[in-house]
């Protein structure tokens, strides 16, 4: 079906209202072979709070935006390719039914649906484009993923040191390797991690450490595969350079680095029944 409906008329008049309300401030969203399956409006939860986002279901691309007029206009547009998506089912909250998350390299985040069966259609829909996509490119599914942010309201203390409580005065910040909330002083490192960005990012005082131990073990197996090309090159030396590790005397953490806290009103709109 997709590949009937992809030059169609209908299609190329419905991925252009998708540009139009997203206006100069969106990407240009029509490119040959793409086609739009479905729309609908998502709880996504945000730092401070659970927000509707809308979200266009392409066969090869995710897009999400904030709504200021529902069918008009929507700005803050985001695109996530479908070859790096995968899917979690998540259990409902108090505060939340229906909820799954969105897995990237990049960034990973939680949604929730209207009712069960949206939430039932928008993961099968997303699941087939997906197992489509990988068939035809011949990619096996993505096994690194984001760490999503926990929200705000979700701790009133720092999650490394237990120690500093947040207020109007004490700003909460994220770590961005564990996404845990953490205080000032328990994230005062920077580390470069250029799947998520190509500056150094904000990390608490114990990913940094294993961000440390994880370069140092990658430069450790480089100089040992390195050795037999020393030792077979007659006056071979390699580039030297100092290499210091910053010591790091904080507090015991005593909250653990692998412990997880996400464990696995307008309904999915299908264009094309």
């Amino acid at each position: 079906m997709v590949d009937h409906l992809a030059n169609t008329e209908i299609n190329s008049q419905r991925i252009a209202a998708v540009e139009n309300c997203f206006g100069a401030s969106g990407q240009p969203l029509a490119v040959p072979g793409r086609v739009l399956l479905g729309e609908g409006i998502l709880t996504k939860e945000c730092r401070k709070k659970p927000k509707p986002r809308i979200f266009f279901l392409f066969n090869d691309i995710l897009v999400y935006g904030s709504i200021v007029i529902n069918k008009r206009k929507y700005n803050s547009q985001h695109i996530i390719p479908l070859e790096d998506v995968t899917l979690e089912t998540l259990p409902d909250t108090l505060q939340m039914k229906n909820r799954w998350m969105i897995k990237t390299s990049k960034k990973s985040f939680v949604v929730s649906a209207a009712s069960l069966t949206e939430r039932k259609e928008w993961i099968s829909h997303l699941e087939e484009c997906i197992r489509h996509l990988l068939t035809k490119t011949g990619r096996q599914p993505s096994t690194e993923h984001a760490a999503p942010w926990i929200p705000d309201k979700a701790t009133d203390i720092c999650m490394r040191c237990t120690q500093t409580k947040f207020s109007t005065l004490t700003r909460r910040h994220h770590c961005r390797k564990c996404g845990f909330v953490v205080c000032a002083e328990c994230s005062r490192q920077r580390f470069l991690m250029p799947r998520l960005s190509p500056k150094p990012l904000r990390v608490c005082n114990l990913c940094y450490r294993q961000l440390l131990a994880e370069k140092k073990e990658e430069a450790e197996a480089d100089r040992r595969q390195t050795e037999p090309i020393r030792s077979a090159i007659p006056g071979y030396e390699p580039s030297s350079g100092d290499d210091s590790d910053k010591s790091d005397d904080d507090k015991a953490d005593q909250w653990p680095a692998d412990t997880e806290f996400y464990t696995s009103e307008v309904s999915w709109s299908s264009f094309h029944s």
